[in-house]
């Protein structure tokens, strides 16, 4: 993924999650991001990363476990957290990087 960088330059926070296919967790993340992503329209970006299929990137923001949920803005990494979130916690983390 070689726009990742020019993504992540975004004024607009941008919620990555890092996940794999085989991971229980992550699938329950799919309804939660739809859900924020309904609630904060374009005041949030979200891009899920596949680690097995993007290793190098995962490799660079040393992800050991998936899911990890992680808030860029301006090319800066605000925020970082593994594991399953609600759409209202991710909502207010989103709302203080702004």
């Amino acid at each position: 993924m070689s726009n990742f960088n020019d993504i992540i330059q975004s004024e607009t926070p941008v919620l990555v999650d890092f996940f794999a296919e085989w991971c229980g967790p992550c699938k329950m993340m799919k309804p939660i991001l739809e859900d924020l992503k309904s609630k904060m329209g374009e005041n949030v970006r979200i891009i899920k990363i596949d680690v097995d299929k993007n290793p190098a990137i995962a490799a660079q923001y040393r992800i050991q476990g998936v899911p990890t949920l992680m808030v860029f803005k301006q090319g800066q990494s605000k925020w970082r957290q593994s594991g399953v979130l609600s759409a209202a916690d991710l909502q207010k983390v989103i709302a203080s990087v702004n």
